[in-house]
Order: structure tokens, then C-alpha cells, then sequence
């Protein structure tokens, strides 16, 4: 199969369906790098919508977690007390849970069971990358580490393929120095967000860029 690498949704359900038009699940493997939730104004759409893809394609779909889902993650078990969740668009995915009737705490199993990767022979996804930092890539609170990493990342025998930090063009971007794809441009801030599609090996197919559609960034 083909993959199809989708990046940081925010929230942006409208945006999301969209893009997710462009998918072929019998043809290509989806891979969402993290960060679907906070910000944009329905993450409860948004969540619903991975959990009814992941029911239906169980195979053919995998929903990396991101330092947003990690920040819930830690907000939940820390007894809602402490941490940045709340100031880091939080507080907009506590208010439409509620609104909704739903118990945020009921999302924690979930939560716990996204994985931190997605790899293959040739590629390595994650939500921000296999930093150059001497650190344990995988602690998921560590500032260098696959959530957090905000450096320059390290070449490793893979293609690499993040989010995390938006591109300012509203394109995905590749470095060559360190064979990355960053696939996040910013859906939230009302650019776009884009997928790319690639063969098993690496090779690049295609880049697909939504506009961010405005009752998905804008206050209601």
C-alpha cells in the first residue's frame, strides 16, 4: 500500500474531512502525525471521527499521539492539577467536551493506547522528530524528545516525517540534511493542512494542501 501522511489537525474537523476526501483506504495506508485536538473549535468531531476511522480500518490507519494529547494525558492523571494543558488550547477542548456532556476522563484509556511512532523498512514517523539531543527520544516529557523537539533533527537510516512545528508558507517541507518531511502548515492559524503521500520506500507521490475552512478557526 501507498501511506498517506496527515498532519496536525487542531480541531479543524471540517478541514480534516476534506483532506481525508483525498484518502483511499483500501489502497493507502493513513499515518496522522499528532495534535488533533486544542484550538481549532471541534475536537470533539475530530475524535470521533479518528475513533469511527480506526474502528472501520483498524489495519489501515494510525494516529500518532502529539504533545497536545500528551498534555490532556498528564492534565488527567495529574488530578487536573498543574501542567500547561489549559493554557495551550486546552481550556477550548474542556469547553466543548462539556458542551457535548462528555467526560474528558473517559478519553484516558484511549489516550494511554497512542503510540509515540509509525515505521516501516524505510520510514519513521513521529510527532517532532529523532533530535540530535543526547536524550531518550522516547520520554514523552522530555523537551528534546519525539513530542517536544523543537531542534534540528538527526539523519538516521530513514526518511523522517513530523508535525509539531508549523511551516510559514503553508507547505510541507523537506530538509535534506536530515531526509525529514514536516507535514504540519498550520490548519489551526488559518492556513491549511496538508497530507503527503509516499510509496513503502520513501519516494514522494504527492502533496494535497486544504485551506483551513473558516468555522473551524474562527470563535462561534
Amino acid at each position: 500500500m501507498q501511506l498517506f501522511f496527515i498532519g496536525d489537525v487542531h480541531g479543524c474537523y471540517h478541514t480534516f474531512e476534506a483532506l481525508l476526501e483525498h484518502w483511499n483506504p483500501e489502497t493507502e495506508y493513513l499515518v496522522q502525525v499528532g495534535d488533533l485536538i486544542d484550538r481549532g473549535n471541534f475536537p470533539v468531531e475530530v475524535i470521533r471521527r479518528v475513533q469511527e476511522i480506526q474502528q472501520k480500518y483498524p489495519e489501515n490507519a494510525s494516529f500518532i499521539r502529539g504533545n497536545h494529547e500528551q498534555m490532556l494525558i498528564d492534565h488527567l492523571e495529574n488530578g487536573k492539577i498543574g501542567g500547561t494543558w489549559l493554557f495551550n488550547g486546552g481550556q477550548k477542548t474542556m469547553d466543548e467536551f462539556k458542551k457535548h456532556d462528555i467526560d474528558l476522563d473517559s478519553l484516558l484509556p484511549w489516550l494511554r493506547n497512542s503510540p509515540l511512532k509509525w515505521e516501516n523498512d524505510h520510514i519513521f514517523a513521529s510527532h517532532a522528530g529523532i533530535s540530535k539531543a543526547d536524550c531518550n527520544v522516547y520520554d514523552v516529557h522530555h523537551p528534546d524528545g519525539i513530542l517536544w523537539n523543537r531542534k534540528k533533527l538527526k539523519k538516521i537510516p530513514k526518511i523522517q516525517v513530523i508535525g509539531h512545528t508549523p511551516q510559514a508558507d503553508g507547505k510541507a517541507s523537506f530538509t535534506t540534511a536530515s531526509q525529514h518531511w514536516n507535514v504540519d502548515t498550520g490548519a489551526y492559524r488559518g492556513f491549511c493542512l496538508t497530507g503527503i503521500k509516499l510509496r513503502n520506500n520513501g519516494d514522494f507521490l504527492e502533496e494535497i494542501n486544504i485551506p483551513t475552512l473558516e468555522q473551524d478557526c474562527t470563535l462561534r
